[in-house]
C-alpha cells in the first residue's frame, strides 16, 4: 500500500516537472505551453525513452483537467459579446466549421471510418483554439486590427458551435446507432439539460450570489476561498446534469462556466474565482492530460498511415483556409483579409486534442486516428505564427491591413 502511493507520488512528481520544464520551453519559442506538454508526454512516455506510464491516479487527474479546462474555457466567453458579433465574424465562424466539419467527415467515409468516427473527425477538423490565437495576435501586435476583431469573433463562435455539435454527436454516439426511439430519448434529454441549465444559470445562480455576497458584507464568514468553493461546486452540478442527460461532462462545465462569467459578481470576487480556476487548470491539471495524452501517440503511423496522415493534414488546411475565406467574401473584408482570417482559424489547439481523446477514450476511434489528429492539432497550430506574419506582410504591401478602435465592432 505504502510503495503504491510512493510510487504514484513520483509518477505525478516527475509528470508536473516535464510538463513544467517543457511548457516553458515552448512558451519560451512563442508557443503555447501544451505543445512542450505534449511533446514530454511523447518523449518520456512509453512511445520513446518509457520512465512515464499511464496510471489510475494519472488518468483521473487528467479527467480532472480536461473538466477544468473547460470551465475555464467557459468563463472566457463573454456571451454578450457573442450575440453581438458583426456579421463578418459570425459569417466566417460558420464557414470555418461547416466545410472544414463536411469535408473531415467525408474524409473519413473515403478512408473506410464508421459513421460515429467519422463525424468525430470532422468535429476535430472544425475546432479551433481561441486562447491560442489570443496569445498569437498579442504578440504579433494585432489585436487593434480589422483581421484580429474578426478572427476572434469568429473563434469565439466556433468554439461554442463545435461544443454544442459536439454533444449532438456524442449524444449520437451513447444512442448507440440509428434507433429512432432511442436518438429521440437522447435528444429530449440534451433539450432537458440545456433547458434546465439555462433555468439554473439565468435565476437561480444570480440570485445564489447576491446571498453570498450578502453574507459576506454582513458577517465576513464568506470569504474569497467560499466564493471559489461555490464556483466550482456549481460547476460540478452542471457536470451531472450533463452526465446525467448522457453528455460528456465538459459539456456541462463549459455551459457552468458561461454562466460564472455572466453573473453579476463582485469584480474582486469573481478576479479571485477565474485566477484561482486558471491556476488549477493551467498549472495543475491540464498539464497532467496533455502529457498522459501524449503517453496514447504511437509513431507507426506516421509508417504504416503515412499516405492517410498526409491526406487528413491537406484536407484540415485546406478545409479551415478555403471555408473561412469563402465566407469572408460577401463582407467588406478584402479577400486578402479572408484568406488571412483563414490562415488564424487554422491552429486547433486544444479543443481538437480533447475532442480526439474522448473519441479514443470511448473507443470510437483507434490509436492511429487519434495520432494522427494530436499531430494535426500541433502542425496547424505550430505554423500559425508563421503564416498570420506572412499574411500580415501581404495586407501591409497591399495596403490593406485595417487598423480599428478597439471599441469598434467587426464589421466597422
Amino acid at each position: 500500500m505504502v510503495e503504491s502511493v510512493s510510487i504514484d507520488i513520483l509518477s505525478l512528481l516527475l509528470v508536473l516537472t516535464v510538463a513544467w520544464v517543457f511548457g516553458a520551453l515552448a512558451e519560451r519559442f512563442g508557443y503555447p505551453a501544451m505543445m512542450g506538454e505534449l511533446f514530454a508526454g511523447i518523449v518520456f512516455g512509453p512511445a520513446l525513452l518509457g520512465i512515464l506510464w499511464p496510471s489510475e491516479l494519472l488518468t483521473v487527474l487528467a479527467e480532472l483537467g480536461v473538466f477544468l479546462l473547460m470551465v475555464y474555457v467557459g468563463m472566457e466567453v463573454d456571451l454578450r459579446e457573442l450575440f453581438e458579433l458583426g456579421p463578418p465574424a459570425l459569417l466566417i465562424a460558420i464557414g470555418a466549421f461547416v466545410i472544414p466539419f463536411g469535408l473531415g467527415y467525408a474524409s473519413g467515409v473515403v478512408i473506410g471510418l464508421p459513421i460515429d468516427a467519422a463525424l468525430f473527425l470532422g468535429l476535430a477538423m472544425a475546432a479551433t483554439s481561441l486562447a491560442t490565437k489570443s496569445r498569437i495576435l498579442a504578440d504579433l501586435d494585432l489585436l487593434d486590427t480589422r483581421i484580429a476583431n474578426v478572427l476572434l469573433g469568429g473563434a469565439l463562435a466556433s468554439d461554442v458551435g463545435v461544443l454544442v455539435v459536439f454533444a449532438g454527436v456524442n449524444s449520437y454516439v451513447v444512442a448507440g446507432g440509428l434507433d429512432p426511439i432511442q436518438i429521440g430519448l437522447t435528444i429530449v434529454q440534451a433539450i432537458g439539460f440545456f433547458a434546465v441549465t439555462l433555468v439554473l444559470g439565468n435565476s437561480f445562480l444570480p440570485i445564489a450570489w447576491q446571498f453570498i455576497e450578502r453574507q459576506r458584507e454582513r458577517y465576513g464568514f464568506v470569504d474569497r476561498t467560499s466564493g471559489f468553493t461555490f464556483a466550482l461546486l456549481v460547476s460540478l452540478l452542471f457536470a451531472q446534469l450533463a452526465t446525467l442527460a448522457d453528455l460528456h461532462m465538459i459539456i456541462g462545465g463549459f455551459i457552468a462556466g458561461l454562466f460564472i462569467r455572466q453573473a453579476d459578481v463582485e469584480p474582486s470576487l469573481y478576479d479571485h474565482m477565474y485566477t484561482v480556476i486558471y491556476d488549477l487548470a493551467m498549472g495543475l491539471f491540464a498539464p497532467i492530460f496533455f502529457v498522459t495524452v501524449g503517453f496514447e501517440i504511437g509513431f507507426s503511423v506516421f509508417l504504416d498511415s503515412g499516405s492517410v496522415l498526409v491526406a487528413l493534414v491537406v484536407v484540415a488546411f485546406a478545409g479551415k483556409i478555403i471555408g473561412s475565406w469563402l465566407f469572408s467574401l460577401p463582407t467588406k473584408l478584402s479577400s486578402r483579409e479572408g484568406l488571412v482570417v483563414g490562415l488564424g482559424m487554422n491552429g486547433r489547439g486544444t479543443v481538437e486534442i480533447i475532442i480526439a481523446q474522448i473519441a479514443y477514450e470511448t473507443g470510437v476511434i483507434g490509436n492511429d486516428i487519434l495520432s494522427i489528429l494530436v499531430f494535426i492539432a500541433v502542425f496547424t497550430t505550430a505554423l500559425v505564427p508563421v503564416t498570420v506574419t506572412w499574411g500580415v506582410h501581404l495586407l501591409e504591401s497591399a495596403d490593406e491591413l485595417v487598423y480599428v478602435d478597439s471599441a469598434a465592432s467587426p464589421e466597422e
